[in-house]
């Protein structure tokens, strides 16, 4: 399996979650994740799954190729639900994966109609353990690279801040604790104004922020978040 930069990512289940976050309107707190609440650091990355069965990620890049087939081969980002999205076959399922059962799967996929005999490799071409995502209603959404310490206001700035359709009153913190993927909301307004903390940031975790501009996918999964009074396992 070919890595860059050794960078990991923790597996997400998706699956596991019901209920709703984003409702009510905007520029509002609301919705079920308990805010500000004291967060416990992450799991240690482990630098030895990503070279050992390592599962796949949410936020991950992935290099598939398809023999003799262009048109499929390339570079597939895996989303907040951890699908990928491919040419003919449309959304499959990635997340919690090896890239030897993804490769599997996909094979089958194209076999089933398309092609006779596909010949398919996957990798892991960027792994999201050792950066923060930051995704939403950012002006500029994407992963950064974690050296020391980080803030959530630090976080949003390195997505040059919020766009013009954020709901700052409402984003959302995905970090992996004890094996488990949990989720906490922050007012980001109360922390500018000093009447909140402003909660650590470290590599792994995923920042939303909510927005009138949020993909459908990202909202499908925030949507998903149980209603608990505590910073919890989704």
């Amino acid at each position: 399996m070919s890595v860059d930069s050794g960078r990991r990512c923790v597996p997400f289940n998706a699956a596991l979650i019901a209920v709703s976050l984003l409702g009510g309107c905007a520029d509002t707190r609301g919705g079920p994740i308990a805010y500000d609440q004291t967060l416990a650091p992450p799991d240690a990355p482990s630098l030895t799954a990503l070279e050992s069965n390592y599962k796949i990620a949410p936020m991950d890049k992935l290099a598939v190729k398809v023999f003799k087939s262009d048109d499929l081969s390339g570079d597939y980002d895996v989303d907040l639900a951890g699908h990928i999205s491919l040419p003919l076959i449309g959304e499959v399922e990635a997340a919690n994966l090896t890239t030897a059962e993804l490769d599997q799967r996909l094979t089958e996929k194209l076999g089933a109609k398309y092609l006779e005999h596909p010949d398919v490799s996957v990798s892991i071409k960027l792994s999201a353990g050792r950066l923060v995502t930051i995704d939403g209603a950012v002006k500029d959404s994407g992963s950064f690279p974690v050296a020391g310490s980080l803030t959530l206001l630090q976080a949003v700035a390195l997505a040059k801040g919020t766009s013009e359709d954020a709901n700052p009153r409402r984003i959302a913190i995905f970090r992996t604790i004890n094996g488990k993927r949990q989720a906490a909301a922050f007012d980001l307004q109360s922390i500018r104004r000093g009447q909140a903390p402003d909660p650590p940031i470290y590599a792994g975790d995923i920042v939303v922020v909510d927005g009138s501009s949020v993909k459908a996918t990202e909202k499908k999964l925030l949507q998903s978040i149980p209603l608990l009074a505590i910073f919890g396992p989704l």
